[in-house]
C-alpha cells in the first residue's frame, strides 16, 4: 500500500491509519443501530478490529472497529461507509494550543454554536456533526471548529478540564467558554458551555429538555422547567486550558 491510497477490502489491516473524506456514523457495537458518535470529513482513525476475526477478513462482516485519533474514542464504522472514502496515512500527531491561544478562540466558538442552533431540529444521541447534536457532541464540535480537540463524553470532558473552585455560581471567576457540568453526585451526564453572566448553550433531550440546542441560566431563576431542572443537577465548572493530545500514532 502507498500513502494516499483509498481503503479497500484488501487493505483492511489492523493498526493502519486513515483519513476520512466523508462524514461517517460511529456505532456502539458491531450490530444494532445505537449511535455512539459521528466522525466528520477530515478526521483520522486507526483500524483496530475486523469484528469476529483479526486474522482473516470474515465473510459477511458489515462493520469494523476503529479508534478516532483526535479523542481516542472507540466505535464501529459501517464498512460500506469507508470503502473508497478513507485514504491511507503514515502517521498522526495531535495539534496543541496553549491556554491563551484557546481563550482568543472562544468568541468564534460561541458564534459557531449560535449559527448551528438555527439549523438544529432535535436532540440526537451520538450527534457530533450536526445539524443535530447530543450535549457533549455539541461542545466537542464547537471547540473542534477552531482546531481544539477535547474528549468526547461529558464525564470525560469534566475530568479533562481544569476544575474551577466555584462554590458560588455568581463568582466573577467564570469566563465565556467555561463548561458547566450536570448530573448526580456520583456521575456527570450533561454539559453546557458558558456564554456570559451564567447563561449557557446546551443540547438537551426531549425529556426535561429543549429537544435540541437552547439557552438556559444557572443564575437567573427561570420560569422554564428546563432551566430549573438542570440548575438542580449542577455539579461543577471546568475550563479548557489545553488540547487533548491523545497519542502519537505510526501506521504499522
Amino acid at each position: 500500500m502507498n500513502l494516499g491510497d483509498p481503503l479497500t477490502k484488501d487493505s483492511l489491516l489492523i493498526g493502519t491509519l486513515w483519513i476520512l473524506q466523508v462524514n461517517v456514523n460511529g456505532y456502539q457495537s458491531s450490530f444494532g443501530q445505537e449511535l455512539s458518535t459521528q466522525a466528520a470529513t477530515g478526521r483520522c482513525f486507526q483500524l483496530i478490529s475486523l469484528g469476529r476475526s483479526d486474522q482473516e477478513f470474515p465473510k459477511g462482516i458489515n462493520r469494523v472497529k476503529v479508534r478516532l485519533l483526535e479523542d481516542n474514542y472507540i466505535c464501529w464504522f459501517e464498512l460500506s461507509s469507508i470503502i473508497g472514502n478513507a485514504f491511507l496515512k503514515d502517521n498522526w500527531k495531535p495539534k496543541t494550543l496553549n491556554h491563551l491561544q484557546i481563550q482568543t478562540k472562544i468568541p468564534k466558538i460561541l458564534s459557531w454554536i449560535k449559527d448551528v442552533s438555527r439549523f438544529s431540529k432535535k436532540y440526537l444521541w451520538g450527534g457530533t456533526i450536526g445539524p443535530d447534536f447530543d450535549c457533549s457532541g455539541l461542545v466537542q464540535a464547537a471547540y473542534a471548529s477552531e482546531g481544539i480537540w477535547i474528549p468526547r463524553d461529558a464525564y470525560q470532558q469534566e475530568k479533562f478540564c481544569m476544575s474551577l473552585p466555584v462554590s458560588d455560581i455568581h463568582s466573577e471567576i467564570l469566563l465565556p467558554g467555561d463548561l458547566f457540568f450536570f448530573g448526580s453526585s456520583m456521575k456527570c451526564d450533561h454539559v453546557g458551555i458558558h456564554i456570559a453572566n451564567g447563561f449557557y448553550w446546551h443540547s438537551s433531550g426531549l425529556s426535561n429538555g429543549h429537544n435540541g440546542i437552547g439557552i438556559d441560566s444557572l443564575i437567573i431563576d427561570q420560569k422554564s422547567s428546563v432551566g430549573s431542572f438542570y440548575k438542580s443537577k449542577f455539579r461543577s465548572v471546568g475550563r479548557v486550558v489545553s488540547c487533548y493530545e491523545g497519542e502519537d500514532f505510526l501506521a504499522k
